[in-house]
C-alpha cells in the first residue's frame, strides 16, 4: 500500500498537466480501431485474507494470524477489442512476482513449550495471469479520457509447493497452483503524439481458497486463504 500511495499522486499530476496543457488533439482515430495492442508495467501490493479457524484447541494455542501488504512486480501485454464507442474488451496476459507473508501470534505458553514454532511464514509466488476485463470509457476531453475496468482473472502459480511434503524440522505452507479472482479499478488515458499512455489502479479479490489442508499449525489455524491486492500500472498502447 505504501508504494501505491506515494507513486499514484505523482503520476496523475504529471500526466494530467501534460494532457491539459496540450491544445492539439492527438491520435483522433485511435479509439475507432477494432483492435490494438500494448504493454503494461507496474507494481503490486498483495496480502492474504486469513480468518482464524474456529477450533477451540487452536484458539487456545494461537491468538491470531495476520498478513500485511508486501510489494511485488508485474508485466503484461494488452490485446484490446472495440465493442462500442464507450466499451472495450481486453485480454491482458502477464506475469506477477510477489512474496506473501503470514504472521502468527502464538499464546506465550505454547511458544515457550515449543521453541521450534515460527512467528512468520513467507510464500514466494510466480503467477502467470490471464485476466479478461471490460473497459468502460467516458467522453474524451482534449487528450484525456477517464475509464473504469472490471472483470475476472485466472492465475497459475509456477512456484507453488503443492506437491512438497512437510518434514518434522521444516513445516511449509502449501498453496494450490490455480486461483480465480475478480478485479475492479479505474484509470486515465492520455493521448500523446505517437502512442496512448494510461495510468491505472485496480483492486484484486481472490475468490478461491488457496489453502491445502495438512496437520501443521501453520495451516490448520487458518480457516481459508484468499488473496487481496492493489495493482498500479502504466500502459503504452499503439
Amino acid at each position: 500500500m505504501k508504494a501505491v500511495k506515494h507513486i499514484l499522486p505523482l503520476l496523475l499530476v504529471f500526466a494530467m498537466q501534460n494532457a491539459v496543457a496540450q491544445t492539439d488533439m492527438h491520435l483522433v482515430n485511435f479509439d475507432k480501431r477494432l483492435l490494438h495492442y500494448g504493454i503494461g508495467l507496474g507494481v503490486t501490493e498483495i496480502k492474504f485474507d486469513l480468518p482464524l479457524a474456529q477450533d477451540d484447541g487452536i484458539r487456545n494455542t494461537m491468538r491470531g494470524v495476520e498478513s500485511y501488504y508486501a510489494p511485488g512486480f508485474h508485466l503484461y501485454i494488452i490485446g484490446d477489442m472495440r465493442l462500442t464507442s464507450f466499451m472495450n474488451l481486453r485480454l491482458i496476459p502477464g506475469i506477477t512476482l510477489v512474496e506473501r507473508n503470514m504472521h502468527y501470534n502464538w499464546d506465550p505458553e505454547a511458544l515457550a513449550a515449543d521453541h521450534r514454532l515460527d512467528e512468520q511464514r513467507n510464500v514466494e509466488t510466480v503467477f502467470a495471469d490471464v485476466p479478461l476485463e471490460l473497459k468502460i470509457r467516458t467522453w474524451r476531453w482534449r487528450n484525456f479520457r477517464p475509464y473504469l475496468v472490471g472483470g475476472g482473472k485466472f492465475s497459475f502459480d509456477f512456484a507453488s509447493l503443492k506437491n512438497n511434503k512437510n518434514r518434522d524440522d521444516q513445516s511449509i505452507v502449501r498453496l494450490k497452483t490455480s486461483e480465480f479472482s475478480y478485479t475492479v479499478g479505474a484509470g486515465f488515458d492520455f493521448y500523446l503524439l505517437y502512442f496512448k499512455m494510461a495510468i491505472e489502479l485496480k483492486m484484486n479479490f481472490g475468490i478461491t481458497d488457496q489453502k491445502i489442508p495438512d496437520d501443521t499449525y501453520y495451516t490448520t489455524a487458518i480457516n481459508a486463504m484468499n488473496s487481496r491486492a492493489f495493482l498500479l500500472t502504466i500502459t503504452v498502447e499503439g
